[in-house]
């Protein structure tokens, strides 16, 4: 079983940063695939940014050049870094792994964007 554990997030103004953490414990395996998710009110789950143990990135269109995601595998911890934060980026950002066929959330953290 593998537990992930968000932090940071909260009420910012337009054109601000908000960093997220999240850290795993529990039974990781090697490879696995790290990242952030979002959630609309009253929408499904997509993908905002997912990085690989490898280090390999991959990004949603609506946050290129503004977001950041890195990982510390030492520390098991994944990273986004959001910069000029606009209001739709409000959402409920979940950290997930997936490892040889399954699947992990964290428990989610709000990020609202508004002046």
């Amino acid at each position: 079983q593998v537990q992930l554990v968000e932090s940071g997030g909260g009420l910012v103004q337009p054109g601000g940063s908000l960093s997220l953490s999240c850290v795993a414990s529990g039974s990781i395996e090697r490879n696995n695939i790290m990242g952030w998710y979002r959630r609309f009110t009253g929408e499904s789950r997509e993908a905002v940014a997912v990085i690989s143990s490898g280090g390999v990135t991959n990004y949603a269109d609506p946050v290129k050049g503004r977001f950041t995601i890195s990982r510390d595998n030492r520390k098991m911890t994944v990273y986004l870094q959001m910069n000029n934060l606009k209001p739709e980026d409000t959402a409920v950002y979940y950290c997930g792994m997936a490892a040889h066929g399954n699947a992990y959330w964290g428990q989610g953290t709000q990020v609202t964007v508004s002046s």
